[in-house]
């Protein structure tokens, strides 16, 4: 999927961006704490002086509309060669806690239009398309939990649909919980600890081939 001289860019919310330096513009710099910063270490040093290039574009709070809104400078402009986009979580929470969610339906149109725009200014891009998820702890209400794995299902469709490759951390994060409790994997139900970054960038790194 990687190849000499390729751009990896990392897309996303809070999760993705999970305290990167925005000030640092640069390849391979800036990365944050996070799954995208561990997947571009490990893809960094099995492929040295070839030139990769990585990159991550999370920003905290951001739904797939705010994706949309930035697409340009933030995606297109980089032009990646391989793309990794996770988006939802704040597509749900935001609608129960501000009444500024994106609904299901929308989020799919929104989703759809931004995968059809990116293969159209971007023909021999590579995508991944990563599950949103959530788990029972911290500020998880019940009602998220089933409409976040509606949001999966949209996802794992489009990737289907625009021959994507997909992460399926939902299904991850549940296998996990019979390892240890909610908590343990994600600190307040939807961001990830240590652990849980950790375990999303072995499995980023399984389902692109790149482990």
């Amino acid at each position: 999927m990687l190849k000499p001289d390729h751009t990896l860019l990392f897309q996303g919310d809070s999760i993705t961006d999970a305290g990167r330096n925005r000030e640092l513009t640069d390849p391979n710099k800036g990365l944050g704490g996070g799954y995208a910063h561990i997947a571009s270490a490990t893809v960094l040093a099995s492929m040295p002086g070839q030139g990769l290039k990585c990159y991550n574009r999370g920003i905290s709070g951001h739904r797939v509309v705010d994706l949309y809104a930035r697409w340009r400078v933030d995606t297109i402009n980089l032009k990646p060669d391989v793309l990794s986009i996770l988006i939802g979580v704040n597509d749900t929470w935001h609608g129960f806690m501000s009444n500024n969610g994106v609904e299901v339906p929308r989020y799919e149109q929104v989703y759809g239009m931004l995968l059809d725009y990116t293969k159209e200014q971007l023909p021999g891009i590579k995508l991944v398309l990563c599950e949103p998820f959530v788990l029972g702890c911290g500020v998880v209400q019940p009602d998220w939990v089933p409409e976040v794995k509606a949001r999966g299902e949209v996802v794992r469709k489009l990737a289907a649909e625009h021959g994507a490759v997909f992460v399926p951390f939902q299904s991850m994060f549940d296998e996990l919980l019979k390892q240890a409790p909610a908590d343990y994997w994600l600190h307040d139900g939807v961001h990830p600890t240590p652990a849980g970054h950790h375990a999303m960038a072995q499995l980023w790194l399984k389902a692109t081939g790149l482990k």
